[in-house]
């Protein structure tokens, strides 16, 4: 006999605005503890020392995650000039000082060297894991390791402030796996100075930003009055990009069973002319209820993911 899950059937997306502090891991913790959750993850980690966006993945829209792992994140940081740390944050040890201080037009002309596909070494303060171990414990203890570069893509990144001669605000555009303090670490070095990450927040993961984003306080409010639905959003908030097809009963009953279904040749070029990049990937529906992610294939919508959801 099947164990019985712990907690209620609860599927859909909080688009946490997490605290300074907090790691990601707790913040999961708190969420699904708050919902009484029988599920939960999260889509892209954020330091303990970053504030914003983290998409928090209730029930069945953890099967969504990896769809906004490719997702792309704005970030909002400031570099704090004159003090390099061994980690690149405020938290890490000081390495070097220097006098140099950057002027937001020489901030702005060095910045399109670090625009578009560059290689990016992660900094020694990272969840990367080394032989085994995590890089942030090997540096903490002091041992020499070495990290390789990693293929990565800006987008964008423009000066977005600068408060006085000690600090710059920079607004990045990114795609996966880009470090912001390597970003600052590297932009320092190329300015002949020394420098440090003293504040960093995510304004965006794809669909997911401040402006649908909620405060813990303000969930354990709607929590408290019995509202907690208000604080969700759907579980298909993560496939916007995905193109939709709109199915039948019967068809909807076959995809959850497993099995593929045929499409009109109209239906397919119609999603043929939705699909970029090389993608096969449409998300059925029936009505307003996501029931499957699936391939296109052959004129046939082939199910890879399917959704119980009422």
């Amino acid at each position: 006999m099947a164990r019985k899950k712990k907690g209620d059937v609860v599927d859909g997306w909080v688009c946490l605005d997490k605290p300074f502090e907090m790691g990601s891991t707790e913040a999961v913790s708190r969420i699904r503890r708050l919902f009484n959750a029988q599920k939960a993850g999260h889509a892209g980690t954020l330091d303990p020392l970053a504030s914003g966006v983290l998409p928090i993945a209730l029930g069945e829209a953890t099967k969504t995650v990896p769809f906004m792992m490719e997702a792309r994140k704005v970030y909002r940081f400031t570099i704090n000039w004159g003090v390099s740390t061994d980690s690149v944050d405020r938290e890490g040890e000081i390495v070097a000082r220097s006098d140099v201080r950057p002027t937001p037009e020489q901030v702005r002309a060095a910045l399109p060297a670090f625009v578009g596909e560059i290689d990016q070494v992660p900094p020694r303060f990272s969840a990367i894991k080394v032989d085994g171990q995590r890089a942030y414990d090997l540096a903490r203890d002091g041992e020499a390791f070495e990290l390789a570069a990693r293929r990565v893509t800006i987008h964008s990144a423009e000066v977005s402030a600068a408060p006085d001669a000690d600090h710059v605000e920079l607004t990045i555009l990114t795609g996966k796996g880009v470090y912001v303090r390597s970003l600052a670490r590297d932009l320092a070095q190329a300015l002949g100075a020394e420098g440090h990450v003293s504040d960093l927040r995510r304004e965006r993961v794809g669909p997911f930003s401040t402006e649908n984003a909620v405060t813990l306080d303000s969930l354990e409010e709607m929590v408290h009055r019995g509202a907690a639905s208000e604080g969700l959003l759907p579980v298909a908030t993560a496939l916007d990009d995905i193109p939709e097809q709109a199915v039948t009963p019967e068809d909807a009953f076959s995809l959850r069973q497993g099995r593929p279904i045929v499409l009109l040749p109209r239906q397919v070029e119609t999603l043929k002319s939705r699909l970029s990049g090389g993608s096969r990937t449409v998300s059925a529906f029936q009505g307003q209820t996501l029931v499957a992610l699936c391939q296109l294939r052959a004129g046939r919508l082939e199910p890879d993911r399917v959704f119980n959801l009422q």
